[in-house]
């Protein structure tokens, strides 16, 4: 029996906002968004986007043609622009375009993921447990059954199936994946109109980016032909309209205790910010060694800046008094709920308890784990997996280490299969700033540090390895896979002789995590959500998981710096900003690229360029389409302003904005400046 109070549904309608919500494709509140905007979504209009949307490597795009073009942003597909560039053919600086099908440039290794159906399986995960588990036998039934169910399932229908866990463990659900593995680069800007103004104007509003790039998807060696795809309004979108995004946010964490938000506030968010700028200062400082090192690093540093931003936005918001109080606040309202029911508060009463018991076990083993896990460095990653490949195989499958289960040993082996170019001097820098990093949080007698540096320095064991590794090279990775336990025993390979000795230090500490901490808040978060679920049902949103979510909202102005700012900019405001900054400030963050400085009198001014939009978006929203009430494409999210980073633990709804290109200025760029009008017109076609 669903229990609720008078309390708890004030408590809920004050909580969420008419815009708020990462909503999950089987649960959109339509009734809700009707009765805010008067317009309800159908079946039809949430399948057709649901259909029409693409799981990028960390990020969103969508089908825009019948011809399998796929927009997604410039950012997003950067490293696939990046890798099939040359030296003298730099795409990333100098933009690419194919007037040709037969120059689209095919992308090794690069695949994408269309959702076609899901199920809810939690049923059957939880029958998995028995009564008397502890925490860690009850983690394990559950991932062993769900691991099951997913293999059970990929064997039936020959897709991709990824288990989904929601609610902190209130929810388990299969969503089966059409893998696309066929991609090639149609269209790239360059990079200096795609991130106008770079770190300086990121996350920041007004903005001038045309931050998109084109793919398109082929089957059989020729373009696939998409049943959904969507198509580009011919009207576009003004302040004030509704848009819906359908997109993949990596994570949130609103659903978490207090006590696991006040652990991220004063020890996890100050040391992952502390590392990140040790390792951005690392590849800036490789970067400048030559032309070819910039942009070898582009793409790791300007994520490991975007990260920066964004996480330092975290920890801003958990350090907002008022707003952490209010969390306390909704926090006690469901102990006040549990606690009234005897049921409840039998299997749910001391979850909070547990769970910062454990918050304060994460604490203590926070830099051992933080370094031990060695996940800055590739080529170490790599050579670990390999390590631990024969090792992991020959065992039953419910104990092996998780990325080594029969569901998901194919993608570890793809990982480690590929074709993606590791450059030796990026891979030294990066292993050296962790090493250095370790020695001076970890002290040099720790066994980590010991068995990593050899009495080394840093920096001379990182060039050791690296330098005396032939890993970076497919070929061997997939030699020494083939081979087995053998070929890997008798490898000299210095970076395989380092993971042999990081294995056992690993294994430790990710079973102390796993037993101790990850355990205990899988096990009590489920039961927190199963509260939470007696007291609100589904009018809940869980939080975001890289799953495919509907957010929507209005495009609309916001309060900020003294003033009202409004949604949309143009074609003009980019050249003034660019005029009025200078090619020189800065080091050229706002100079145009070279056939964009005589765009100007090209392209029509009063063109919309980007808009900022009231909507609920988060890192992995990268790349989400944009449409309107009628399913058309209006635009292609972006970025947020820097007062949305907060979003990762509670949403803002006064002054957060999500921040778009404009579909039109992508049509406009391509008919005007980039001479790409057949692009253009395969994005009007229907």
């Amino acid at each position: 029996m669903r229990l609720r109070t008078l309390a708890l549904l004030s408590l809920l309608a004050a909580t969420l906002r008419a815009d708020e919500g990462m909503w999950t494709f089987d649960n959109v509140p339509k009734a809700k968004i009707k009765a805010a905007y008067g317009f309800e979504p159908s079946d039809a209009f949430l399948d057709h986007l649901r259909l029409s949307s693409l799981r990028f490597p960390g990020a969103t795009g969508a089908f825009v043609s019948a011809e399998g073009l796929v927009l997604t942003n410039h950012h997003v597909g950067l490293g696939a622009v990046q890798q099939v560039s040359a030296k003298g053919s730099d795409f990333v600086k100098n933009g690419f375009l194919a007037r040709t099908r037969a120059e689209e440039l095919k992308i090794p290794g690069y695949e994408l993921l269309l959702l076609e159906s899901y199920q809810d399986v939690t049923t059957a995960v939880n029958a998995a447990v028995k009564p008397g588990m502890d925490d860690k036998a009850a983690r394990t039934a559950r991932e062993n059954e769900l691991a099951r169910l997913q293999k059970a399932e990929a064997e039936r229908t020959g897709l991709t199936v990824n288990p989904v866990t929601l609610y902190q463990g209130g929810e388990y659900w299969l969503y089966r994946y059409k893998k696309f593995t066929d991609v090639r680069l149609v269209m790239a800007p360059e990079e200096g109109i795609a991130f106008f103004g770079g770190d300086w104007d990121n996350f920041t509003w007004p903005r001038h980016d045309l931050d998109f790039t084109l793919f398109r998807v082929y089957e059989n060696g020729a373009p696939h032909k998409p049943a959904h795809f969507l198509q580009v309004s011919a009207e576009g979108a003004k302040a004030g309209d509704l848009v819906f995004a359908s997109g993949y946010p990596a994570a949130t964490a609103r659903q978490e205790t207090f006590a696991q938000m006040a652990y991220a506030r004063d020890r996890q968010l100050p040391l992952r910010l502390k590392s990140m700028a040790r390792l951005r200062d690392a590849l800036a400082a490789h970067g400048k060694t030559s032309e070819e090192a910039r942009r070898l690093v582009g793409d790791q540093l300007r994520g490991l800046e975007n990260n920066l931003k964004r996480q330092n936005g975290w920890l801003s918001g958990l350090k907002d008094a008022v707003a952490m109080a209010r969390i306390q606040a909704d926090e006690k309202a469901l102990k006040a709920f549990v606690a009234k029911d005897p049921i409840l508060a039998a299997r749910s009463g001391q979850a909070w308890t547990k769970i910062e018991a454990a918050t304060r076990r994460e604490a203590a083993l926070l830099k051992e784990s933080t370094f031990v896990a060695a996940r800055n460095s590739n080529l170490l990653v790599h050579a670990l997996n390999l390590v631990r490949l024969a090792d992991e195989t020959a065992k039953p499958d419910d104990k092996r280490l998780n990325e080594f289960k029969e569901a998901n040993l194919k993608a570890t082996k793809t990982r480690l299969g590929s074709p993606k170019p590791l450059d030796p001097g990026v891979e030294t820098a990066l292993l050296a700033a962790n090493l250095s990093e370790a020695k001076d949080e970890l002290g040099a007698a720790h066994p980590f540090v010991q068995a990593m540096l050899g009495g080394k320095s840093p920096q001379e064991a990182a060039a050791a390895a690296v330098k005396g590794s032939k890993l970076a090279d497919p070929a061997e990775r997939k030699r020494l896979m083939e081979g087995g336990a053998k070929a890997l025993a008798d490898s000299t390979d210095p970076m395989l002789l380092l993971a042999k000795k990081l294995d056992p230090l690993n294994r430790k500490v990710r079973k102390q995590l796993e037993d101790e901490v990850q355990g205990v808040y899988t096990n009590m978060g489920g039961r927190i959500a199963e509260a939470r679920f007696q007291a609100y049902g589904k009018t809940q949103y869980p939080d975001a998981t890289f799953t495919l979510r509907l957010t929507y909202g209005a495009i609309a102005t916001y309060p900020a710096n003294g003033t009202q700012q409004q949604p949309f900019t143009t074609f003009a405001g980019l050249f003034d900003r660019a005029w009025g900054q200078g090619e020189l400030a800065e080091d050229g963050a706002w100079a145009l690229p070279p056939r964009w400085k005589s765009a100007a009198g090209k392209v029509e001014l009063s063109t919309p360029f980007n808009f900022a939009y009231a909507a609920d978006t988060t890192g992995g929203n990268s790349g989400s389409p944009l449409v309107n009430t009628k399913g058309e494409l209006v635009g292609l999210n972006f970025d947020s302003n820097i007062e949305a980073q907060v979003g990762r633990y509670f949403y803002d709804g006064r002054t957060k904005r999500s921040i778009a290109v404009d579909a039109r200025a992508i049509l406009e760029a391509l008919d005007k400046v980039y001479g790409a009008g057949h692009l253009a017109a395969e994005l009007r076609m229907k």
